[in-house]
């Protein structure tokens, strides 16, 4: 059984340079799976939830490239808020977790890293649901 003690932020490598700084994030390293999808979620209008869900099968890595959001997660007992704001760490997010992202700042953007390719078979919408597995 997940639980929230499972989801952890993880700071990933900064490499500090005059021009810029650059990070990076390689699997099995930062983050301890194969990187099957990538996706990204932003122009997020205010207010707006996006998530509601758990995953039977997928790991998930989150990171705010820019701006600000949280991810709420939930394992049926606990829940816990994680507030990402620094593109420098990011929230690894088991599989068997509830998972919502809300108070996005304008001009968000939200990286995903994801283990498995998208399968809607994979997703649990219903809360209920969740909490009975």
């Amino acid at each position: 059984m997940t639980t929230i003690a499972d989801a952890k932020i993880t700071d990933l490598p900064k490499i500090l340079d005059r021009r810029g700084n650059l990070s990076v994030i390689e699997e099995w390293k930062e983050i301890p799976f194969k990187i099957e999808r990538t996706y990204w979620i932003y122009d997020v209008p205010g207010g707006e939830v996006r998530g509601g869900h758990a995953y039977k099968e997928n790991q998930e890595f989150i990171v705010a490239l820019s701006g600000s959001f949280d991810v709420i997660l939930d394992d049926g007992k606990e829940r816990k808020t994680f507030s990402l704001n620094r593109s420098y760490y990011g929230l690894y997010v088991p599989n068997g977790l509830w998972r919502q992202m809300e108070n996005f700042s304008t001009n968000s953007l939200a990286l995903i890293l994801a283990s498995i390719p998208y399968s809607k078979d994979d997703y649990i919408y219903d809360y209920d649901e969740f909490r009975n597995k």
